[in-house]
């Protein structure tokens, strides 16, 4: 904000320097001045409906949420009908809510309403509470809602309607006895809540509140109700004769109490991309609650139902806490020193016996950037070989080639803040509100309210193809004929940004020939997209402003996902969406660290930062910055997943060390990915549970969750952020930078860390991108988008100068169309789509650990069209056998219209060895990522008794949403009973 915007207020006669237009109670909280208040939420704005935070401006009574600075204006807060307005404001509250904070769950220092009451020093309550006719709703999987706790000041609802955008809370203030209700009135878990927990998160009492913090978070909370009933009675008596003081004093003391034994830690999500932050409520290794804060630089207040609630993984029964040793095919617990031992000694005598090419190292996704970098320089330094790989070969790679061809850096042209702010997005192949929930959220909101348009494109209808102004449906492995139909028909229709071509782009006449085949007929031909629509699509494009295009895995996982991710790319350099604020190209990163394996060199051709391994000289930077001869570093590029497992099953690769990574469920073909780890003579596995994959392991290390460590992470937005030790390790399980270190160490290369900070400082000291990134930097909230300048300044927009190439212009790169590996025929005549769901993660490891969300998701299925259930006579729950070329497996059917026709749709999560068992190894020979969305399938119909549809009746995705503006305060004052502060109410329960 620049200086002209400044001015000044006067608070009850002190200045206080402000911004035009800022909130008032944000210029109080800024200079340390409390004025009280409930409902009003940095995030959510003025809801004004609580009415405790009256204040005079020019003599005139107004509600100090409402309020904005401007120079001169003049606030009184001490006059006496602001403070009479406040105190009735806050009686009105108390006659809603019964308090009694002392025995009260939520009473750990961030309840507001208690906190404003005391600090309020309310004499008595005014106003008797009066009991709702309404039951306390438990039948949510997380959280519960008590309507006689609730103050209907709206928070909840505001944050679902605007914020998470899922539209589920209202408030009717007509109703006889007005409540939050969820779908105009059903029970939670019968409504299309999808358990963000971001109405638990803002709600300032104990009405929303989290069941994991039902009924022990505090000394007294877990009383039996036969027990606590009583004593609130006999207390509320007592209250009538002695005041509210002594009352509040003691729940005071309470509060007090329980600061001691909860432990508050910052960390990062472990599940998606996004790369949300939070604090961690913790009682010794209870997880009380995850408490999303506005400080968080991505998600602010909002999270999913696996970063709010799927954490109960952490205290798992099944968790490894022990290292394993295989002696006669069975595991037996060991010590470190032995186990470390035999994977030191028995990975040297492979690497000489065999030479260093015969041994592959496969990093985690999950794991942090250090334990990354430190995977790789084990697999180099040591052993000699850039056969390092991370999960990013599944998903990501084709995209990143596709940016490395074009523009030049492998991640986001920007930041979410950006993607909120564009005039148009294009999500392409990515199931946003269900695989980055959070991400969806600013679409939808920027959607919403200020009209941002939106285009799908994606063979399956989710959520925000429902929502979208265009949603195309496009034949499956399409989808770059369309978006070089697009780049020729910009070019054709003045759409085309020349200026911009002329000046940072090179290339541009060469692509243009060979955009010849490429007409909007002949796209129309081959994706079965109407002309029209696709004609309409593209005019929205090359009449937007500005553009960000998101794409994921429907259209990486495929035989030619590099080219359309190339295609993706070009259509933005050809409008000029790159560089600016609003545009650019957004890869979404599947998981947590996917991004960060491979920033920090778990590639088979990069070192950290991506500095190739065939350079000489940055091959010579880095042997001398580790202390080793060049020649020790090999200058071939190494082998990745997908060809390490095939070499495992051809007797070229002998050993594996795989760290974090379900590479046995995950890798496709699975029959054949199990035979190879069979012939693996060694093969280490790191990791926090038992996994398939650990169970053909020689040595099983137990490492630990982000939990119980220090690290980073980088986000799907470049964005690398820490994270804190919440709790020690468990058992006798260590964090995994510590066994990579140790393993090091018995291999005779004692790198002394003892901290992550101290890896990282080495990264920064080597790798050109990471310059200026320090956990200094990154304390608390900080965060740093890269590349970061070695004064630590980042970028969280690239290109706005230059495009990461050698002189600088981006490059149109041109492509041709090229026909799937797999397509239907005669004999497996459907298609099967697949991908992840909003509930569950990858393989269920850590989401199968936690009872509420297998509830909501118990079940595996196959989802088939109307269309061809009516063919074939498939119903809800009929068993089907789904068979490929290569496996079937047996599951229900669910139909629904989120498919159409011939094309089947399976999560990836439930079943071991699952989904794999029917995809095969044709795969993208640019990047060797497997083909998984392109499997040709058949059903049978099996004679077993169905039992109804296997999504259960109480899944969010049979409810209806009721989208409203926001919180409804203008049907309150407009009520009868109504009038405002400091005059008294008849019903001050109801309103």
């Amino acid at each position: 904000m620049g200086s002209a915007a400044s001015c000044t207020v006067f608070y009850d006669g002190r200045p206080l320097t402000a911004v035009t237009g800022q909130p008032l109670l944000d210029v109080l909280a800024k200079h340390d001045i409390d004025l009280p208040q409930v409902c009003y939420h940095p995030t959510l704005g003025p809801l004004q409906t609580c009415d405790v935070c009256w204040v005079e401006v020019d003599g005139e009574l107004q509600r100090g949420c409402a309020v904005e600075a401007r120079d001169g204006l003049q606030v009184a807060s001490q006059t006496h009908n602001a403070t009479a307005a406040r105190e009735e404001g806050m009686d009105r509250l108390l006659g809603k809510h019964e308090l009694y904070c002392t025995v009260c769950e939520n009473n750990t220092g961030d309840c507001t309403l208690h906190n404003t009451v005391a600090d309020m020093e309310i004499p008595i309550q005014r106003y008797e509470f009066k009991r709702k006719p309404y039951e306390k709703d438990e039948s949510g999987a997380f959280y519960t809602y008590d309507p006689d706790q609730c103050i209907l000041c709206g928070r909840c609802v505001e944050v679902c309607q605007n914020v998470q955008v899922n539209e589920t809370l209202t408030i009717d203030y007509s109703m006889e006895h007005p409540r939050v209700l969820w779908d105009g009135g059903q029970s939670i878990d019968h409504s299309s809540c999808v358990s963000c927990g971001q109405c638990v998160t803002v709600c300032p009492c104990n009405a929303l509140l989290e069941k994991s913090m039902q009924p022990d978070a505090g000394p007294f909370t877990a009383m039996p109700q036969s027990i606590k009933r009583p004593m609130i009675d006999i207390v509320k008596k007592l209250e009538r004769t002695i005041g509210a003081p002594p009352v509040m004093a003691l729940s005071n003391i309470d509060m007090a109490w329980r600061q001691p034994e909860i432990k508050r830690t910052k960390t990062v999500c472990t599940y998606c991309g996004v790369g949300c932050s939070f604090e961690m409520w913790t009682r010794d290794r209870h997880i009380l609650k995850v408490q999303p804060m506005q400080e968080a630089p991505v998600n602010g207040v909002s999270t999913c139902i696996k970063g709010k609630f799927a954490w109960d993984f952490v205290n798992s029964e099944k968790r490894l806490t022990t290292p394993l040793i295989r002696e006669n095919g069975k595991f037996r617990e060991a010590g470190w020193d032995e186990a470390l031992d035999l994977v030191a000694n028995r990975l040297l005598k492979d690497r000489d016996r065999y030479g260093p090419d015969t041994i592959g190292f496969i990093g985690s996704s999950k794991a942090s950037n250090e334990e990354a970098y430190l995977t790789q320089k084990i697999a180099r330094m040591i052993i000699g070989t850039n056969n390092v790989d991370n999960s990013s070969r599944y998903c990501q790679n084709p995209a990143t080639l596709g940016l490395f061809r074009t523009v030049g850096y492998g991640g986001d042209a920007g930041t979410i803040e950006d993607i909120g702010q564009a005039d148009l997005v294009v999500l392409v192949g990515s199931n946003l509100a269900e695989n980055h929930p959070v991400i969806a959220s600013r679409v939808k909101a920027a959607k919403k309210q200020r009209g941002q348009k939106l285009i799908v494109v994606d063979p399956r209808k989710h959520e925000m193809a429902e929502r979208a102004d265009i949603f195309m449906r496009p034949k499956i492995s399409t989808d770059t004929i369309w978006a070089s139909a697009f780049s020729r028909y910009m070019f054709e229709h003045g759409y085309a940004d020349e200026a911009f071509l002329q000046t940072r782009v090179n290339g541009v006449e060469e692509y243009r020939r060979s955009l010849a085949p490429f007409t909007m007929e002949y796209a129309a031909e081959m994706t079965d997209i109407p002309l029209a629509t696709l004609i309409e699509a593209a005019e929205m494009i090359g009449q937007a402003k500005s553009v960000c295009l998101l794409w994921a895995m429907g259209i990486t996982q495929h035989s030619h996902g590099a080219d359309t991710s190339t295609a993706l790319s070009n259509l933005l350099l050809v409008t000029g969406n790159y560089g600016r604020p609003g545009t650019g190209g957004y890869p979404m990163r599947g998981h947590n660290n996917v991004q960060g394996a491979s920033d920090f060199g778990c590639l088979k051709n990069v070192y950290p930062g991506y500095e190739k391994v065939t350079d000489e000289a940055i091959r010579e930077k880095w042997a001398r910055a580790w202390g080793v001869p060049k020649d020790k570093l090999s200058p071939n590029v190494g082998a990745d997943n997908f060809t390490m497992v095939q070499q495992a099953d051809s007797d070229k690769i002998r050993a594996m060390y795989i760290i974090g990574e379900e590479t046995a469920f995950s890798d496709s073909h699975s029959e054949n990915v199990h035979t190879g780890f069979e012939k693996l003579e060694f093969l280490v596995v790191q990791d926090i549970f038992l996994s398939r994959t650990a169970q053909f392991a020689d040595v099983v290390l137990p490492g630990c969750p982000s939990v119980e460590k220090d690290g980073t992470f980088v986000n799907t937005e470049r964005r690398i952020q820490r994270f804190y030790e919440v709790m020690p390790p468990l058992g006798n399980s260590r964090p995994d930078w510590w066994i990579l270190k140790e393993v090091a160490r018995r291999m005779g290369h004692d790198w002394g860390y003892e901290h992550p900070s101290e890896i990282m400082e080495e990264v920064a000291a080597i790798a050109e991108i990471f310059r200026g990134v320090s956990y200094e930097h990154l304390e608390a909230w900080g965060s740093q988008c890269w590349p970061v300048g070695p004064d630590g300044t980042d970028t969280p927009l690239l290109y706005t100068d230059k495009f990461h190439t050698e002189d600088g212009k981006a490059v149109l790169y041109p492509i041709t169309w090229q026909a799937p590996d797999e397509a239907a025929d005669d004999d497996y005549d459907l298609m099967l789509d697949n991908g992840r769901l909003l509930e569950h993660f990858q393989g269920t490891n850590q989401t199968g650990r936690s009872p509420g969300i297998d509830r909501q998701l118990p079940n595996w299925f196959v989802e088939v069209s109307p269309q061809l259930a009516q063919e074939r006579g498939i119903r809800d729950g009929t068993w089907l056998r789904v068979s490929s070329r290569r496996g079937s497996v047996e599951v229900p059917a669910l139909v629904t219209d989120r498919v159409h026709g011939n094309v089947l749709f399976m999560p990836i999560h439930q079943g071991k060895p699952g989904l794999n068992l029917l995809t095969g190894e044709h795969h993208d020979p640019d990047v060797n990522t497997p083909a998984y969305k392109e499997t040709a399938v058949k059903l049978e119909i099996l004679d077993r008794p169905g039992a109804g549809s296997p999504l259960p009746d109480y899944n969010f995705r049979y409810g209806r949403r009721t989208p409203i503006s926001g919180v409804p305060v203008q049907q309150k004052w407009a009520q009868h009973d109504y009038v405002p502060p400091p005059a008294h109410l008849p019903h001050p329960e109801k309103l």
